[in-house]
């Protein structure tokens, strides 16, 4: 049954399909809002070797003297913030195997739930000492981890074509929401209710979440007991033509020589070159170079995490009409996104045009962040697995350097950022575009008995 002759009301908001992005994005929130909990509760758990960079995240929080203070030096506090990606590296590939053969659900349900628990003990594991608290955010970031690189698997069988965009980039989003509550209320959070209240309402809404995805969550909508006749035929029908069913080997050496998936790796590297320094050093910029008070710093950080918000929601829907209305072939509408999220010359140009950056960045995630998806859906988890090791190793690269600059001309140090970041960022363009495909992969059609 062709997709643009199913009844409209199929495609309506008020679905389990579109539910279950919502859920996927209170997921998401939770997860990002339990990863930087600490970096803004950091000021107000130590004396005074607090680490200034910090403390722009903070807004200028006044110390709780009823809360514990810990003695911990920055280079203490560098590790103990850092730790949550110890075993960044360790987990996306196995975990996006796992969930591509055996689906998504209860990964994504367990590691959210230990993560928000382990979320609820940081107030004890801080009392316990440094390295108690460095263990338990390396198992957070493991279990975090799981969360972010099984749920894409969850898309294969419940994304229309048609609607793909707008159901990922909705559930995507709640990384954005969840950063953007965080710096918003964190520091308040802390400066009336003492820190650990960070910890204890995150980590609270994390459990809640993780109750809500258990019986409201299946990884096939055949098997789901609340969704309608209509709606299940709907998606079934619009992905009968698409090759989705896991296998247990994967054609290595034909993913090793595959130039469309190269160039999907090639950019999310260079995509989370900028994204990891702008996570990392966007308050910092904002106070020493545009010459905003902590406060506003924190305050307008916020705001421009809103509006990269708002670009991936109306970025999503754009994308799904543009090829539901056929005006673009899929390739093409994957490669303009992708061109126009690559708009890096408002990058540090001021706070409009910062915002104008953040604004087109989230486009990306209609153009090359979800191309795999295209090319190789029975293989998705463990492509998004592959694909987050190169963007952790890409955050973990960019930050250093960007901080190695910064550390050591802080004239020029911002100016030698950016211009390594454009260098990097279009070179990761031109790759994509020359490379980039949107039809399903022969080695990702055919069964390929390469060992994993």
């Amino acid at each position: 049954m062709p997709v643009n002759n199913l009844p409209k009301k199929m495609k309506c908001f008020c679905s389990v399909r579109h539910g279950l992005a919502v859920i996927l994005h209170l997921c998401n929130f939770s997860i990002n809002s339990q990863k930087m909990s600490l970096s803004i509760a950091m000021p107000a758990m130590v004396n005074d070797t607090a680490w200034p960079i910090i403390l722009f995240f903070a807004s200028q929080v006044h110390m709780i003297k009823t809360a514990p203070m810990y003695d911990w030096s920055p280079e203490i506090q560098g590790i103990i913030l850092s730790s949550i990606n110890y075993g960044s590296f360790l987990a996306p590939i196995p975990t996006g195997y796992i969930a591509g053969i055996f689906g998504a659900k209860y990964l994504v349900g367990v590691s959210l739930l230990l993560s928000s628990i382990l979320a609820l003990l940081v107030p004890l594991a801080a009392d316990a000492g440094a390295v108690s608290l460095i263990i338990l955010r390396i198992a957070q970031g493991i279990a975090q981890v799981m969360v972010l690189t099984s749920e894409y698997s969850i898309w294969v069988k419940w994304a229309p074509p048609l609607e793909k965009n707008q159901l990922i980039n909705t559930a995507l989003s709640g990384e954005l929401t969840g950063s953007f509550i965080t710096l918003l209320i964190g520091g308040f959070l802390c400066q009336t209710k003492g820190w650990p209240s960070i910890f204890y309402i995150f980590g609270g809404i994390g459990c809640a979440c993780s109750f809500l995805w258990f019986p409201l969550v299946y990884d096939d909508p055949t098997n789901h007991p609340f969704i309608s006749t209509g709606e299940k035929e709907y998606i079934v029908c619009s992905l009968a033509q698409q090759d989705s069913s896991p296998g247990w080997s994967l054609p290595i050496k034909a993913m090793m020589k595959s130039l469309p998936l190269w160039g999907i790796l090639v950019f999310y590297f260079t995509e989370f070159w900028i994204i990891s320094i702008l996570m990392a050093y966007m308050p910092t910029y904002i106070n020493s170079v545009l010459q905003a008070n902590l406060r506003d710093s924190g305050i307008l950080s916020a705001l421009l995490l809103a509006v990269a918000f708002i670009s991936s929601i109306l970025g999503g829907l754009l994308a799904d009409f543009l090829h539901s209305r056929k005006i673009f072939r899929l390739v093409t509408i994957r490669k303009l996104s992708t061109a126009i999220g690559k708009d890096t010359g408002g990058c540090w140009g001021g706070a409009g045009s910062s915002g104008w950056f953040l604004f087109t960045l989230r486009l990306s995630s209609c153009g090359a962040l979800v191309n795999f998806l295209d090319i190789a859906p029975r293989y998705t988890g463990f492509l998004r697995g592959l694909s987050q090791v190169f963007a952790y190793v890409s955050g973990a690269i960019s930050s250093t350097v960007a901080g190695y600059l910064i550390s050591q001309d802080s004239e020029f140090g911002w100016r030698n950022v950016f211009l390594i970041s454009v260098s990097i960022n279009v070179s990761g363009l031109v790759f994509y575009l020359i490379f980039g495909q949107a039809n399903v992969q022969d080695w990702a059609t055919e069964q390929m008995f390469t060992q994993f």
